[in-house]
């Protein structure tokens, strides 16, 4: 039975950035969070705190204007609680306390200013719920600001605040890119929290390093259209971040269709940014994350127990709550898998572990499909869902494994090219002993809960058997034993059903 949403569990976060107000419903304050509506306007009110030391009266008036429609839809939405944060430009604007007291008139809710160090912290923490094991810099570039913080594990260090946001750098700069390249470069040169970021991961958090992301994905032709976890070697981002900006220089970035036009002139300044961070920090990879300062504040409300969770597993329970036939048979099939692996005495990681039970929870997940597209189909949820805590290549593994469940084994259903490119031979050959495992096990128990505990594993030199107990006896049959023989030959077994 599906768990209905309890009404008023919605939590929503309104963001008062120096660019940009938004305003994110999620589903409930979980370890995986499922957003269920989100609304941005680019209303730049950071754009002359720099030079005035004024938020600009006509940003003031659209910022107020969204937030008075982002009130109305959490009324709409019977949200039953709402948390509000503002960024640089109202904490550095000296009539930034004005416009949050009307803001907080039209919120009804106190809103928080962040300063800069706990806004780091809660970009880090965001990196933290988002990213499985996360160790390097968080670096989060908004309007206003820049915020660098250091991470490993769950544990993040002090962060400091820099005003290199884009529209802070640009007001700054008055628009002179050479300017900013000096404005940059004396303040990233001797930052603490860069000189440790020497060959660990830079996790890149903001709308506007999203943005050249989205970019990279496109003219690259990468495989999957997701922002989260996209990741580049350091060369590849410094290259890609200088020809930007050569682009800027013979003003071809208006032809960019993928990137909002307000944030188009912003893409020169964060190509900068983070060319200055790769050659001052130098770290080894990339990552583009989209969980950041929301994620962040949300994740520190939850209860200690609740932010240890693994934020992949729980998305999978999730998804197993909600779509497959039955949740328990799920939890069967993960301690049925874990007795073939120990049976087979197959070599496991941790991280293989972690994806192989991922992958049996959302091995039913697309039972309601049409039989002929259910194997491609579940396949694009899992690449493409909206869930944290999984790097580009496990989705790919785990969504081709669960393809293969669907589709079968035989060459003429093969998953898309693009998708394989994803994985090594060795990595594409498990998602098919996977698939294979999960064929077997489906077809034994029709996905009902309390048949696969009633089979069990056994070995005997070179062969794998299938044993039943004795009250399931009459489930054997000849397309069983086929599928089991398969599976058995992927392993480098022979296979065969015994009755006990």
């Amino acid at each position: 039975m599906k768990r209905p949403r309890k009404r008023g569990s919605s939590v929503a976060v309104i963001d008062i950035g120096s660019n940009s107000v938004r305003l994110v419903v999620y589903e409930a304050l979980a370890r995986s969070l499922i957003p269920i509506f989100n609304e941005k306007t680019l209303c730049g009110l950071g754009r002359e705190v720099q030079s005035t030391g004024l938020l600009a009266p006509d940003a003031v008036d659209k910022a107020l204007t969204s937030l008075k429609r982002f009130r109305a839809l959490c009324r709409v939405m019977q949200v039953g609680r709402v948390f509000a944060i503002a960024t640089a430009a109202c904490r550095d604007a000296s009539n930034g306390a004005d416009f949050i007291a009307k803001a907080e008139r039209i919120c009804a809710v106190k809103i928080e200013i962040l300063s800069g160090p706990r806004e780091a912290r809660l970009s880090a923490l965001g990196v933290i719920s988002g990213i499985h094991h996360p160790d390097g810099i968080v670096g989060d570039l908004g309007g206003g600001s820049l915020e660098l913080i250091d991470v490993r594990k769950n544990s993040v260090r002090s962060g400091v605040t820099l005003p290199l946001g884009g529209l802070a750098l640009q007001d700054l700069a008055h628009r002179s890119l050479k300017r900013a390249d000096r404005i940059v470069r004396e303040e990233l040169d001797e930052v603490p929290q860069l000189t440790a970021g020497r060959g660990r991961t830079f996790y890149a958090v903001g709308g506007t390093w999203r943005a050249l992301a989205r970019i990279h994905i496109i003219q690259s032709g990468y495989p999957l259209q997701v922002m989260h976890g996209y990741s580049l070697s350091a060369a590849e981002a410094l290259d890609f971040s200088r020809r930007l900006r050569r682009l800027a220089a013979a003003n071809m970035l208006a032809d960019i269709e993928s990137v909002a036009d307000a944030r188009r002139p912003l893409l020169t300044y964060a190509a900068l940014v983070l060319e200055h961070i790769i050659r001052v920090a130098k770290p080894k990879t990339i990552v583009f994350s989209t969980f950041g300062v929301r994620e962040g504040l949300l994740h520190e409300k939850l209860p200690e127990a609740e932010r240890n969770k693994d934020g992949l597993i729980c998305a999978a329970e999730e998804l197993n709550q909600l779509l497959s036939r039955s949740a328990k048979h799920a939890r069967e099939l993960i301690a049925w898998t874990d007795r073939l692996v120990r049976v087979v005495k197959l070599r496991e990681t941790e991280e293989d572990r972690r994806l192989r039970h991922t992958a049996c929870l959302l091995s039913d997940i697309g039972w309601r499909v049409h039989p002929d597209h259910r194997g491609e189909q579940t396949l694009s949820l899992v690449v493409n869902g909206n869930f944290g805590a999984i790097t580009h290549t496990e989705r790919a593994f785990v969504g081709l494994s669960v393809f293969y469940r669907y589709a079968g084994l035989s060459e003429e259903n093969q998953p898309p090219v693009t998708t394989q490119e994803l994985l090594t031979p060795a990595q594409l050959e498990r998602a098919r002993l996977l698939g294979a495992a999960f064929r077997v096990a489906h077809l034994i128990s029709a996905a009902r809960p309390g048949v696969l505990p009633a089979t069990h594993f056994r070995s005997q030199g070179r062969k794998l058997m299938l044993v039943f107990e004795h009250r399931l006896g009459d489930l054997v049959a000849d397309r069983v034993g086929s599928r089991f023989r398969q599976l058995a030959r992927l392993i480098g077994r022979a296979g065969s059903i015994v009755r006990r």
